[in-house]
């Protein structure tokens, strides 16, 4: 934690932030409570295997979202459980600008500035961006950062969605959308709205280098997913060049590093939303929040990336950099949840395999998985010429091929060993 300055002489102020952490005004729940730790199984045995590895899900997780931070940060993506049908569909869509990005330097904003005031300039280049998540849909936010509709946005905001879809203010109907790249290590995206658009509202981002603890702030999102006009929150940097470890659950988090850390008051839906400084300038990109009291209202320390890192990542996608860190397009996806087992668990299930990848729940119908005749309680031992020990392995297996390539898995249940060629279906990295 960095030690808090006082404040810089001049420094415009807010109204005080209100003291709400209550749901925005309007607010309907969108359904079950969004998962952001695993929905517990059906109740097994006591003794069952299963029951073993559930529990090993959630330690992990507990203790990942804890590591290095001392507390838990959940990812602002808000999630709903309601059945939407799959679609791997894409448009082409315009070429994506190739010119960098500059931040301006931050400009000294208006002592008598109102957080409306501040937000209604930025506002229009605040988007929802919507998306299908195997049979779930999840909500998140983006900025608007070239004319033609390029979209600034959260790695996690898109991630595992097999469709984008993209609402702008002002504008009727939704867009749909592809992701162009991403950063999965700074949790950055860029995505492209597919139809042919110009004059769209852009962000300007601003230096983040010369923020400083105290620096008001407002923030912008999609917040609990409800759609229209962003919704606006006011408060202070109380911190600067944070890491935070970040969990949506499910075992999957994410170490991130100098993020800006503030207590306007941040909501789930507000991932890839604004926070921008007094000339409403982008000086960051909500990414987090505390997870306590965070999964049923807000947050009130709230986590962003700084905009001179989002900036960065997005420059080298524009150029499209080849490096290890950046992902174009769309991965291969097999459509299977699993953990990773090892030879004692699959030897209660009258599995002989020494380790590999569990399949925990049925494949959907329709996904590769499930054509393949992958079942519930199957092993995953190779996928094309890679042996698959772990689910970690499964996953970069799998990715490694693009969607529509034919590849061979191998896989262990208790009528024997099978192989089948099994053509990839698309999914967002």
């Amino acid at each position: 934690m960095t030690d808090e300055n006082p404040q810089e002489p001049g420094q415009p102020q807010l109204t005080p932030p209100e003291d709400t952490l209550q749901p925005p005004s309007g607010y309907a729940p969108m359904g079950p409570p969004p998962n952001w730790m695993p929905q517990p199984p059906p109740q097994p045995p006591a003794t069952s295997v299963w029951s073993r590895i559930a529990a090993y899900v959630v330690l992990v997780a507990v203790v990942a979202a804890a590591a290095g931070a001392g507390i838990g940060w959940s990812l602002a993506r808000a999630i709903n459980t309601h059945q939407v049908a799959q679609s791997t569909t894409q448009t082409p869509s315009p070429i994506t600008p190739t010119t960098p990005i500059t931040p301006v330097t931050p400009g000294t904003g208006s002592s008598n500035a109102s957080s409306a005031a501040i937000a209604a300039k930025v506002s229009p280049a605040i988007v929802d961006v919507n998306t299908t998540i195997g049979t779930s849909q999840a909500a998140g936010s983006g900025m608007l950062i070239s004319p033609t509709g390029e979209i600034l946005t959260n790695n996690h905001v898109v991630s595992g969605s097999t469709s984008i879809t993209v609402a702008v203010e002002g504008q009727s109907g939704t867009y749909t959308a592809h992701v162009v790249g991403v950063d999965v290590s700074q949790d950055v995206a860029v995505i492209q709205i597919d139809q042919s658009v110009s004059g769209l509202p852009t962000v300007t981002f601003a230096d983040s280098s010369s923020l400083q603890v105290g620096d008001s702030v407002v923030t912008l999102g999609n917040a609990l997913g409800q759609g229209g006009a962003p919704h606006v929150t006011q408060g202070q940097v109380t911190a600067l060049n944070q890491t935070i470890t970040a969990s949506e659950g499910a075992g999957t988090a994410e170490t991130l590093r100098g993020m800006i850390e503030s207590d306007a008051v941040i909501y789930q839906g507000d991932s890839g939303g604004a926070l921008v400084n007094t000339s409403s300038q982008v000086v960051g990109m909500i990414t987090a929040g505390q997870a306590q009291g965070f999964r049923s209202a807000a947050s009130d320390i709230g986590y962003a990336i700084a905009s001179n890192t989002a900036v960065g990542v997005v420059n080298r996608i524009r150029a499209h950099e080849q490096a290890a860190d950046l992902t174009y397009g769309q991965v291969g996806y097999l459509g299977v949840a699993v953990q990773t087992v090892d030879a004692a668990a699959a030897s209660q299930l009258g599995l002989n395999v020494s380790s590999g990848a569990l399949v925990t729940a049925a494949p959907t119908s329709g996904t590769p998985a499930a054509s393949a005749g992958i079942t519930r309680g199957s092993v995953i031992t190779k996928v094309g010429g890679s042996a698959v020990t772990s689910s970690d392995t499964l996953g970069t297996a799998v990715k490694s091929h693009k969607p529509g390539e034919t590849v061979s898995v191998t896989w262990v249940n208790t009528s024997g060993t099978h192989t089948a060629n099994v053509t990839l279906a698309g999914v967002n990295p």
